[in-house]
């Protein structure tokens, strides 16, 4: 198995632990310098992310879009993930872009990072639509043909 392949392979083991709360799986697919950066912000180190299961639930995890770059010991992976969970008794459904930084330590595939990205309502992508048009304005053109 080449190592795109082994990585595809251990982030599909990681989403169905985080889906089935599979905590030694977790424990063994995640790296001890891990740190997770959410949606908000917030940030959780291994030990944090694992035990947010205490009171987080996935009831749906789909993960499409999954594009896998592997460099000399180390892949990054993005995709899209769209999940119905529950959160301290609370329903959360998220729509949101992953990258996922994977580091390859003795041999196995380890996940170092996960980066989220709230994807954009399609109210949110018509206000960016006008606000950044998808032409850059003319400048007028100063000396040796630079801007101002």
């Amino acid at each position: 198995m080449n190592d795109r392949d082994a990585v595809a392979d251990a982030q599909r083991r990681f989403d169905d632990a985080e889906l089935r709360d599979d905590r030694a799986a977790l424990d063994e697919l995640i790296d001890a310098g891990f740190l997770s950066i959410g949606p908000k912000g917030f940030v959780l180190d291994k030990a944090q992310w694992i035990a947010r299961h205490d009171h987080f639930r996935y009831h749906e995890l789909d993960v499409s879009e999954m594009d896998v770059r592997t460099f000399p010991s180390a892949a990054i992976v993005r995709s899209v993930q769209r999940n119905h969970a529950d959160s301290s008794g609370h329903d959360v459904r998220i729509a949101t872009r992953v990258s996922q930084t994977w580091v390859q330590r003795a041999g196995a595939w380890r996940i170092a990072g996960i980066q989220f990205s709230p994807s954009p309502t399609p109210e949110r992508r018509r206000r960016l639509r006008r606000a950044c048009p998808r032409r850059p304005p003319r400048w007028p053109r100063g000396r040796a043909g630079r801007p101002g």
